[in-house]
């Protein structure tokens, strides 16, 4: 036994390294893959570029700079860096967009499927909270003023509204590059559900 011990400890100190390499380079293989948008998306994100065709403007992206199209009747306007349109961000696990509220501006009540969203407040004061589904829809709200943060774990619905007399504006990163949102109002109102079965699952009354 003890034979055959001296001999593999010189095996393995010739094989370690080796073995430490390997597992290196297979991770800077992966250090990125840009999207190749031209493909479709898949659970495990888009396939990559071909690495010939990657550039540095696969990893730069200027649309947040300004404000972003209108989404009415929230008074808000979106504009966001997600890897549909921001392809080096794919495999990352990050994300950004940013929200202008007029006054009176409210992003209603939503959840990323795929995503904690951390928000930061550039300008202007914000109401934000969320439901929690684990401690019996207790509710957790802060106001915040600028350069504030607030955390919105993945899956809870939460929301943002204007409190000021002036234009806010908050800048959220998320822990995807696709986040996806599902809106509470749009999930209940304008889906094809006949009235007849929406109110018997949200137990609201008929309004025809």
């Amino acid at each position: 036994m003890a034979k055959i011990v001296l001999l593999v400890l010189p095996l393995l100190s010739l094989l370690l390294p080796l073995l430490f390499w390997c597992v290196a380079q297979a991770q800077l293989a992966k250090e990125f893959c840009v999207a190749d948008l031209a493909s479709s998306d898949t659970p495990a994100g888009y396939p990559c570029k071909p690495q010939a065709a990657v550039t540095a403007d696969d990893f730069y992206y200027r649309g947040l700079g300004t404000t972003g199209p209108t989404v009415n009747p929230f008074k808000i306007s979106l504009s966001s860096a997600f890897v549909t349109s921001f392809p080096g961000v794919n495999g990352l696990g990050i994300s950004a967009a940013r929200v202008d509220f007029a006054v009176g501006g409210v992003v209603p009540l939503h959840w990323h499927p795929a995503a904690t969203e951390l928000i930061f407040v550039v300008e202007g004061t914000l109401s934000c909270g969320f439901i929690s589904a684990t401690s019996n829809n207790r509710v957790y709200t802060n106001t915040l003023y600028k350069g504030d943060i607030m955390v919105l774990p993945q899956g809870q619905p939460h929301f943002q509204y204007n409190l000021g007399n002036t234009t806010a504006v908050a800048l959220s990163t998320y822990s995807s590059p696709n986040p996806g949102v599902q809106t509470l109002d749009f999930a209940l109102f304008a889906n094809n559900l006949p009235s007849e079965v929406l109110t018997k699952v949200t137990l609201l009354d008929d309004l025809q």
